[in-house]
């Protein structure tokens, strides 16, 4: 052995105590250079759809390319304080914990953001693991609403939101249910999307009925509003 290798000083470990510290350095460093990285390069692709067992259909589309009416939809149906709020829509939330508790249809009180963050960072989950999942789902929410801003989110949520079995984007709803792309969806068309975002695999956008019309209807109703009241200013400002 070499005396320089006998003089090299041996690595100090951390202690035991320090290391979930830097465990969470790891994680904030490189969930930061995740959320810059899609600011600019669409994602390729998400958890939800390496999981789906039905493939994966889609088509990036500039929310440019987009028709507005369903912008408007989305926000209708989905988030109608997009605009306003930080990320986080308290009242919803509180909302949606009462009425859940109450035994009544099944609600959450999720934002835009919130379900961009999960479809493009984290995971659907079921039972327990969904919980688990708010944590990072926070924290990605956050980052998404300082980086990013409200349009790419939209731009980004309207790109990988479920709108079918095994499609995914507006675009490729569009053309699975009305033979066209997104950026020529009437009020109607969108607001059908719009409907069945909650659960693609179970809704209908053709010859929709029962509540899934009847919410379609409403939501196409609500267009108007969001249209009248400029609660889509924030995307297109």
């Amino acid at each position: 052995m070499t005396t320089a290798a006998k003089k090299r000083p041996k690595r100090r470990k951390l202690p035991w105590y320090l290391r979930p510290f830097k465990w969470v350095l790891w994680f904030v460093a490189i969930s930061v250079l995740w959320v810059l990285l899609y600011a600019v390069v669409p994602p390729p692709v998400t958890f939800t759809m390496l999981a789906d067992s039905n493939g994966i259909t889609k088509d990036w589309t500039s929310l440019s390319g987009i028709d507005r009416n369903m912008v408007r939809a989305v926000i209708a149906a989905e988030d109608g304080k997009f605009c306003s709020h930080n990320g986080f829509d308290t009242e919803a939330i509180e909302q949606a914990i009462e009425r859940n508790a109450k035994g009544k249809r099944m609600r959450g009180g999720s934002t835009v953001s919130q379900q961009t963050a999960k479809n493009v960072f984290l995971w659907q989950g079921t039972g327990w693991t969904r919980y688990v999942r708010k944590v990072p789902e926070v924290w990605f929410t956050f980052l998404i609403e300082t980086i990013w801003g409200k349009r790419r989110i939209m731009e980004v949520y309207l790109n990988v939101a479920e709108t079918g079995i095994g499609t995914y984007g507006v675009e490729a709803g569009a053309q699975r249910y009305f033979k066209h792309g997104a950026g020529k969806l009437t009020p109607a068309e969108a607001a059908r999307i719009a409907a069945i975002l909650p659960l693609p695999k179970k809704r209908a956008a053709i010859s929709p009925s029962g509540f899934t019309r009847r919410y379609g209807n409403t939501i196409r109703a609500r267009i108007g509003q969001v249209r009248r009241d400029g609660l889509d200013g924030c995307v297109y400002s």
